[in-house]
């Protein structure tokens, strides 16, 4: 049940993306500004709001929260459907980006009170098929429904979904005991007194390995929410990519191999961090030094059949380090921080790769499309290869962190 919410969490947050072409053609937006809406006005309020409500989630009964959070950003999602200027869009996403800012966090803390130590790799490996699950779902209805009807219909169908999904939620999730796995005797143990909001934020920032895990992890998001918001503009414009084309391959795409990409990484994490700690960070910095090639040859190739053969790998090795890092911090922590943890963990990350990668990434292609009108998202594209390695270099810096503190 707390996939399907992540499914819809990340749906409705890629749908702009997913239906960017037929939505430029309409409201006259440029990549730009597609970028900001889809990145920095987005992510201001998703990631600011995250902080309060994880604090009361820690506090409180976790699953009502995250149902109210579902129903409201389901009904901004409605909103979105509806808007008829750029601005009115605007606002209707600022309000799914509050919506959504209670919906991971919590999930987070629920797993995590739901699983004992040793198995929340795997466990929220599984939680985390919910961005690709909802990726793919995006693309195929989302595409499907506007190639048949209008982009429109598309966010008012989908929205309504989730305000239905948001009452299923207090139906079918009940609140776990706070770290009751984590005590021999499956009962709380005196660490799991709650911590005070201000108290939470100085442990969070003034550990190294904690905020180390959030730049590698916002470095890699810069990467992936760039591409996320992009690729299918990218494959209709210059790759000669159909809606309905993209309503079917870019959809299996992205279902498969993100997803088997979430499950590999986090039974690899399972498997090895118990007794190899630094796995936490040379698993995803592996991965990542392997899917540049890969993703260059994507930007590269001259048509849609070429360009999916080599996004599928990159496809696979770009979330290795989201389970791991979110298994990271869930076991770091003490079980009244896990909340706030995750949404300090959420803000950081969030932060510089939803809040920047977008807007860049649209702020590139409208900077080189006088002098390049036919390929100018193409370029903009090739300028994201760094970031990869950035991030692969700060993941290294942690498990190089993790391997020193293991040995003393």
């Amino acid at each position: 049940m707390l996939c399907l919410v992540y499914v819809l969490n990340f749906l409705d947050r890629q749908l702009l993306s997913i239906l960017a072409k037929p939505i430029q053609d309409e409201l006259h937006v440029t990549d730009g500004q597609l970028g900001r809406i889809g990145g920095l006005y987005f992510a201001l309020f998703y990631c600011l709001i995250s902080i309060p409500v994880g604090w009361l989630a820690d506090r409180t009964n976790r699953v009502r929260v995250l149902s109210f959070a579902c129903a409201l950003w389901s009904a901004a999602t409605v909103a979105c459907g509806v808007a008829a200027t750029y601005p009115q869009l605007v606002a209707a996403r600022m309000a799914v980006g509050v919506g959504e800012a209670g919906g991971v966090p919590p999930s987070y803390a629920i797993l995590s009170d739901y699983f004992p130590p040793g198995k929340r790799g795997a466990a929220l490996g599984l939680f985390n098929f919910g961005p690709p699950i909802g990726q793919a779902l995006g693309v195929a209805f989302g595409a499907s429904i506007a190639a048949s009807y209008s982009w429109r219909s598309a966010f008012v169908v989908l929205g309504a979904a989730g305000i239905v999904t948001a009452l299923l939620v207090l139906g079918l999730v009940r609140e776990p005991v706070r770290g009751g796995l984590d005590s021999p005797q499956g009962t709380p143990s005196p660490a799991t007194h709650a911590a005070g909001f201000r108290a939470t934020i100085a442990m969070f920032f003034s550990r190294p390995e904690l905020l180390l895990v959030s730049l590698a992890c916002g470095a890699t998001q810069f990467v992936t929410y760039a591409s996320l918001n992009f690729t299918t503009l990218l494959l209709m414009r210059e790759k000669g990519m159909s809606l309905r084309e993209v309503a079917v391959y870019y959809a299996l795409l992205i279902g498969v191999f993100v997803c088997a990409g979430m499950y590999v990484s986090g039974s690899l994490i399972d498997r090895f961090a118990p007794s190899y700690k630094q796995a936490y960070g040379f698993v995803p910095a592996t991965a990542l030094l392997l899917a540049i090639p890969f993703f260059v040859g994507f930007v590269w190739a001259p048509r849609w059949p070429l360009a999916l053969a080599f996004l599928a790998v990159p496809t696979f090795l770009n979330y290795f380090y989201l389970s791991p890092s979110v298994a990271f911090v869930q076991e770091a922590v003490r079980p009244h921080e896990r909340v706030l943890s995750g949404a300090l963990l959420l803000l950081v990350m969030n932060l510089i790769g939803l809040g920047l990668g977008p807007t860049y990434l649209g702020a590139v292609s409208d900077l080189l499309r006088p002098g390049h009108p036919n390929n100018s998202l193409q370029l903009a594209f090739y300028t994201l290869a760094p970031f990869y390695a950035l991030a692969a270099f700060l993941f290294l810096l942690l498990g190089r962190k993790l391997r020193h503190e293991a040995a003393a």
